[in-house]
């Protein structure tokens, strides 16, 4: 009997699709389809195969569970490949090496029943060994050289997409921090009249023609200082060309922070919580309270939409999501889910 619930062409294409939105845009247009359309068509061929083999005896949950592995790392090893300066036509052959392997262990631990961190670190450890080895046949081949070899195995998209989220993260710790100086300077000049009386005579050294918006862009060139460049460019991309090029200025302005108030540094910083990206821990308990946030600004009919044509596994997830209760679906998956939503609300 098939597996009820799975339908692996609409998960394969689920998952090209927003891979597209993850791939490093350096790449080229023919290395960017070739992501895509390796991670589904290795999605899309594994769970047909999971789909058939009625001796498995897997449920829905696992099935995909598989499917999402293979498709995660077909994204990461093929980028891996594109960077690491081996030819494309000997891509495909590693590629379907890797992507064997993880099937096979994959299948094999959810038989015996390991949990799901044995079960990734086993699929880790061997797709490492695996595109290690095919690296050094293609150099005992004569068809890469020592150099190439050494590039092509030290590439791991993975790590690099990990450390950019910790990047990310210590940014949003910064802005954080300078949030609560901020309130522990406004909290000070309240406490104490003499400071009160040195702020307000500061205020007095502003320009009579400044108004409330340039203090305010004033304040978010001032708080822009310790961001990252690219971070800085996405927020100023938000703005229009005037408002950009204005704050621009004032990130240039010397002692920028002496000629503005404390509580519009404050009212910045909390503005810029809707333009920098919280990342919540992967649990349970916030994927609920991530898709519960959506649920309060955004209309049920407008989710509903989005997933009209999904798995009705992922439509089960969301209509239990509403009711505060989590529906038994990887983890993972559910992550992935939850920020698909968010993106396209």
């Amino acid at each position: 009997m098939a597996i009820e619930g799975f339908d692996y062409k609409e998960f394969a294409s689920s998952m090209a699709e927003q891979a597209k939105s993850l791939v490093p845009p350096e790449l080229k247009d023919f290395e960017k389809d070739y992501v895509v359309k390796t991670l589904g068509n290795f999605t899309r061929l594994a769970g047909e195969a999971l789909y058939n083999d009625t001796s498995l005896n897997l449920n829905a949950d696992q099935a995909v569970f598989i499917s999402q592995i293979i498709a995660e790392w077909s994204f990461h090893k093929s980028i891996d490949l594109i960077h690491s300066g081996i030819l494309p036509q000997y891509w495909d052959t590693i590629m379907q090496k890797i992507a064997f392997t993880i099937f096979e262990i994959a299948k094999q631990a959810i038989i015996r029943k390991l949990p799901q961190d044995q079960l990734l670190q086993a699929v880790e450890h061997h797709v490492i060994k695996v595109y290690k080895q095919s690296i050094e046949e293609l150099q005992k081949k004569g068809v890469i050289d020592e150099e190439v070899k050494n590039k092509a195995q030290n590439q791991s998209n993975i790590d690099a997409m990990a450390q950019q989220a910790q990047a990310q993260a210590e940014e949003m710790r910064k802005a954080q921090e300078a949030e609560r100086a901020a309130n522990a300077q406004q909290n000070q000049s309240q406490n104490t009249p003499q400071k009160a009386n040195k702020a307000q005579a500061g205020k007095a050294h502003i320009p009579e023609a400044l108004s409330n918006k340039d203090m305010k862009l004033m304040s978010l060139a001032l708080v822009l200082k310790m961001l990252s460049q690219d971070k800085v460019m996405t927020i100023l991309n938000k703005f229009d060309s005037n408002d950009s090029l204005t704050i621009s200025q004032y990130m240039n302005t010397a002692n920028l922070e002496s000629h503005i108030d404390g509580d519009i540094i404050v009212d910045c910083l909390k503005d810029m919580k809707s333009l920098l990206p919280v990342k919540r821990k992967l649990s349970k308990e916030n994927v609920i309270l991530t898709l519960i946030d959506l649920y309060k600004t955004h209309p049920r009919e407008k989710i509903e939409k989005i997933i009209k044509n999904e798995r009705p596994l992922v439509k089960r997830f969301i209509a239990q999501a509403y009711d505060g209760e989590y529906s038994e679906i990887p983890l993972k998956v559910a992550g992935i889910i939850t920020e698909y939503i968010e993106e396209n609300v």
